[in-house]
């Protein structure tokens, strides 16, 4: 059996033209009309500056992208570093920055549309908006089936559009005139304090190098190209712009230069007579094939984000769900869609709050990036980036102060608009977000472990915003072992410590004495010595097995009349993250931890595994699945256990049609970051299929079936038959979710 990894066929120029091709749509084919009227001839100056404050966040975002290549880039940074309440912020700021971003795209291709086709307003929209509405339509519409551009066709793309611009800076700069550039004002007709608010404008043309960080595990010596990509996108976009921006500003007066279609105009002006119409032709398909190109790279992204966010339950994992044919997360893009569309309609008469918008939200992003390297590197010992930035702690110093510094130059309007995205994600953590969200980022773990020598204010801060509402000092995910028989108390433990390990957190091994209703709980506590002798020495060798795996352990004894409620009671009421438990301890009903009957009136209190096997031994794991609900919690297991365990894992995906089966796989594996793994695609009946590839497999970790009650009793669950079956030992992950009765009874 072989591993499957990404392959690392991304070279320095693929990554190179990722990055160029997302920037280079907005700052040449949209914005230096608009930017020219606001600033006059010194807008140069602010590109350059844009370039500038885009380089030094760059060199942030090409140490953090060598140290951890994960989906969701900026918010995942933010996220691991400086904890959930910022990871809201970063991620919805991130998700309505591209939103934002997107819109502006769309209206740029409407623009460019509207000069080679006629077309005619809608209702309340003018024929931009309505090209830009076709146009955004279309690209949700590309995202939601999958396709996607790899670094080829991008490549290709950003050859075409360096080609078109070329032609037309030899063309310009033939036709330049310095009277043109410098008009009757000079250089700087309102000040040279218009540099900084026209920098403001122009800055979403910067914002496409940090997506090169998002295929750093695709990259061959991500060490060494993904920091020369970032900043060498950053650096040859800033010195193109410059350039073509006082060609074109050398062409036609700056005070005539066209807001709408700015290239166009000043390709016309420029080639003589015959030659006009077709360069003007070959211009505007190539501003159409650069605005559509970075619209569908940000819609792209939006959609990571949203997937990272769901994984860490920042957002709900209702919009991750992967389309049964297209293998997408179809939810998140028409969410998105219908966001951008709306952004196109409501604002889409001014271009400049489109993109002031995504600026601002953007800015504190970055902002946020540059602190989370700082946490990064003063709090984890294991933080290992291949590229680091020069001149540390400077460097992101300097990145957060430029960042919020360019907020104060934005516009009044687009500041409130993008603080009220902010404010509402800070609403939306505390309403939400913080009542599911299991991990504490590295800095409130930092400052609550210390409190003792930090001030009480910064403490009791850190505390406040803790997720799971608690402000312990001990804020690590917590798995709950549940044990009751001796021969199964070292698999149970073992599975539970390596869970543990991997994040960081600790074991709680419970043992639950189920006392008859006939005796009252003070009876048989003033016996208490005589019945938990079994119990006393199952919590020594659980703490002895624990300890030997590296993890913190804590033991707890209790009485109670119940057997499985109690040991769901006891994880519920201390903010339990995870729960494992024996076969033998908890009825498997249908593929579904819960009996018949709790089903009706219960949820489960955290995520739960259960072991159905006396041994526990991790070193050939099949994972079969589906793209459940539950799924989700079975790939991180996997993951935990590769880490922790060096597990070899094997995914099964069993589906009518192989191409089909394989496309959602390959994205399902990627979407649930599992990292060398085998993939197995097959077709036919799925239990016949999960039989044949168990076959020599350590163990079978499969997410819980969706099936409702009376389906199960009815038809039973095509998993839970071959799973009783098997001579391997099995592992069922059930992730909690609130069920309407509806669903409980059907599914």
């Amino acid at each position: 059996m072989s591993d499957e990894e990404l392959a690392k066929d991304l070279g320095l120029l693929s990554a190179l033209t990722i990055g160029i091709g997302t920037m280079i749509g907005a700052g040449i084919f949209v914005l230096p009309g608009a930017a020219a009227r606001a600033a006059g001839p010194v807008v140069v100056a602010s590109f350059v500056v844009g370039g500038l404050i885009a380089l030094v966040n760059a060199l942030s975002v090409s140490e953090l992208g060598t140290a951890m290549p994960k989906a969701g880039g900026g918010y995942y940074y933010v996220n691991r570093a400086l904890g959930p309440l910022f990871g809201s912020i970063a991620g919805l700021g991130d998700w309505m920055g591209l939103a934002f971003a997107s819109a502006f795209y769309s209206i740029g291709f409407g623009q460019y549309l509207a000069t080679l086709i006629p077309m005619s307003g809608v209702a309340f929209l003018n024929e931009v908006q309505v090209g830009a509405v076709v146009a955004g339509a279309v690209f949700v519409g590309v995202n939601y089936i999958g396709a996607k551009e790899t670094g080829g066709v991008q490549t290709v793309i950003v050859t075409i559009l360096l080609m078109i611009l070329t032609l037309f800076a030899v063309q310009g700069w033939l036709s330049f005139d310095v009277a043109t550039l410098l008009g009757d004002g000079g250089v700087a007709p309102f000040g040279y304090g218009a540099i900084l608010p026209g920098t403001a404008l122009v800055f979403v043309s910067f914002l496409g190098y940090a997506k090169i960080a998002t295929v750093a595990e695709e990259l061959k010596n991500p060490g060494r190209n993904l920091p020369l990509a970032v900043i060498g996108s950053v650096t040859i976009v800033t010195i193109l712009y410059a350039i073509l921006v006082s060609i074109m500003l050398g062409v036609v007066p700056w005070p005539e230069l066209n807001e709408s279609a700015p290239l166009t105009q000043a390709t016309r002006v420029a080639f003589p007579g015959g030659l006009a119409g077709l360069a003007v032709t070959v211009v505007t398909l190539g501003a159409l094939l650069a605005t559509a190109s970075s619209a569908n790279a940000s819609i792209l992204a939006s959609a990571r984000i949203n997937f990272a966010m769901g994984r860490d339950k920042i957002v709900t994992n209702w919009l991750n769900k992967i389309h049964p044919n297209y293998a997408t997360p179809y939810r998140s893009i028409l969410v998105t869609g219908v966001v951008i569309i709306l952004f196109i309609a409501a604002l889409g008469r001014d271009i400049e709050v489109l993109a002031k918008a995504a600026t601002a939200l953007h800015l504190v992003v970055y902002a946020l990036m540059n602190a989370a390297l700082i946490v990064f590197r003063e709090t984890d010992p294991e933080y290992d980036p291949e590229f680091t930035v020069p001149l540390y702690p400077l460097t992101p110093i300097v990145g957060i102060a430029v960042s919020l510094g360019l907020l104060a130059y934005v516009g009044r309007e687009e500041l409130l608009l993008s603080g009220l995205f902010i404010v509402g994600a800070v609403v939306w953590y505390f309403a939400y977000a913080r009542n599911h969200v299991d991990r504490q980022g590295l800095l409130g773990r930092y400052i609550l472990s210390r409190s003792d020598g930090l001030p009480p204010t910064v403490v009791e801060a850190a505390a406040t915003v803790a997720p799971n509402g608690t402000g312990r000092v001990d804020t690590a995910p917590t798995t709950m072992v549940a044990v009751s028989n001796p021969r199964t108390e070292r698999a149970l433990v073992t599975l539970a410590a390596a869970i543990a390990k991997s994040d960081g957190g600790r074991v709680v091994v419970t043992h639950v004495i189920q006392v008859p209703d006939q005796t009252s709980l003070a009876a048989a506590a003033d016996q208490r010595d005589r019945i938990s002798q079994t119990s006393k020495q199952l919590m020594a060798d659980a703490r002895t097995d624990a300890e030997q795996l590296g993890v913190p352990v804590d033991t707890k004894t209790v009485l109670s009349h119940e057997g499985l409620d109690e040991v769901f009671d006891v994880a519920r009421e201390h903010g339990v993250n995870r729960l494992v438990i024996g076969h033998s301890g908890a009825k498997i009903a249908g593929g579904r931890v819960e009996g018949p009957l709790d089903e009706l009136t219960h949820d489960l209190p955290c995520d739960v595994l259960v072991l159905d096997g006396q041994t526990f031994d991790p070193s050939e794991i099949l994972l079969p699945t589906a793209g459940g609900y539950s799924s989700g919690l079975s790939a991180e297991v996997a993951r935990a256990l590769q880490e922790t365990t060096d597990a070899r894992i094997s995914v099964l995906h069993v589906a009518d049609e192989a191409t089909t089966g394989r496309a959602f796989l390959e994205q399902w594996v990627a979407e649930h970051e599992l990292d060398g793994v085998e993939l197995l695609v097959e077709t036919g009946d799925v239990e016949t299929a999960i039989r044949e590839a168990a076959a020599g497999k350590s163990l079978v970790l499969v997410g819980a079936t969706e099936s409702g009650l009376l389906s199960r009793l009815v038809g039973g669950s095509l998993t839970l038959s071959v799973l009783n079956d098997l001579d391997t030992d099995v592992l069922l992950a059930e992730r909690p979710r609130e069920r309407s009765l509806r669903e409980r009874l059907f599914g």
